[in-house]
């Protein structure tokens, strides 16, 4: 059992503070921190623009703080086209659903974005501004943008086969690249997301190949979870300090600051509030370890906790 007591602030108080923090956050750089260069770095790896702030700053701050380099690997370019389709709606959904939410640009947009892959044109950079303001709170050493299409969700019959394919290669040059390193990912097979599953297939074949060390799985989607079931089958629970989950906080606002002069528009928050809520209340991240040897590589159709 994980105490969520003192969790944070309000969804309508969250909106507020996000909106003040965005303004201070464009301006920071990219540091070192007090990193050795000797050192081999902690490297995470993102599946999309927002996984990043949800489920693995909270263990990049503690990487941060022990003194390791930290490189964020962006994997995917984020293409949404439904996301567009939303940004585009006036009034916004969020404000008008059963399960309200407040909307950054105050309910209204109808941004007149273009929809179907003429998106990714406005889609892919906003979500990547985003994405990079929450690197430069986090206070990452380097951000690496794989800038993968995300083509699990095509139509062709070997499409996860493919992408898994191209995921791993990329990784595995990381590897080579920064021998010693160890390596974050998230934990697919809980999360029923094709992208993240395909991620994660790519990095249990090579860690069992030798070829990664030190692999940890963060579960992002345990913030859709009931606080009593979010561990189950964890290695270890993070407690995050409160220093710490101040920053993860603000990371979490760069996904709801509209200032589209700066290209950012709340994507983040748009496409997923109720586990941007539940994450910001939530001072806790769940770490797997290499899951077992009845893991199953391919597309599930719903969360195995008995691969852990």
């Amino acid at each position: 059992m994980v105490d969520n007591a003192g969790a944070g602030l309000s969804r309508r108080r969250v909106l507020t503070a996000g909106a003040l923090a965005g303004a201070t956050v464009l301006g920071t750089g990219l540091t070192g921190g007090r990193a050795s260069a000797a050192t081999a770095p902690a490297i995470f790896y993102s599946p999309h623009q927002d996984d990043e702030a949800l489920g693995l700053a909270g263990s990049i701050l503690e990487h941060k703080a022990a003194g390791r380099p930290v490189y964020l690997v962006l994997v995917t370019r984020g293409e949404n086209d439904s996301l567009a389709s939303l940004m585009n709606t006036d009034p916004c959904p969020l404000t008008t659903r059963d399960d309200r939410h407040p909307c950054a640009a105050h309910g209204h947009h109808g941004l007149n974005w273009p929809t179907g892959e003429a998106s990714d044109s406005v889609i892919v950079p906003a979500r990547t501004a985003e994405f990079m303001a929450s690197a430069a709170t986090l206070g990452v050493d380097k951000v690496i943008n794989l800038k993968v299409p995300d083509s699990v969700w095509g139509n062709e019959p070997d499409a996860f086969a493919k992408f898994t394919s191209t995921v791993k290669s990329k990784i595995a040059s990381i590897a080579v690249q920064y021998p010693g390193a160890s390596h974050k990912f998230t934990a697919g097979w809980l999360e029923v997301t094709k992208t993240h599953k395909a991620i994660t297939d790519a990095a249990v074949q090579l860690a069992r190949a030798g070829k990664l060390t030190d692999v940890r799985f963060n579960f992002v989607y345990a913030y859709d979870h009931p606080l009593s079931s979010r561990a189950d089958g964890a290695a270890y629970v993070l407690n995050i300090p409160a220093d710490h989950m101040g920053t993860k906080r603000d990371a979490i606002y760069c996904y709801n600051r509209w200032s589209p002069s700066k290209n950012l528009y709340a994507l983040g928050y748009h496409s997923v509030p109720e586990k941007m809520e539940s994450a910001h209340n939530d001072p806790h991240e769940y770490v797997f370890a290499l899951p077992n040897s009845s893991y199953k590589y391919g597309e599930i159709d719903r969360p195995r906790t008995d691969w852990s």
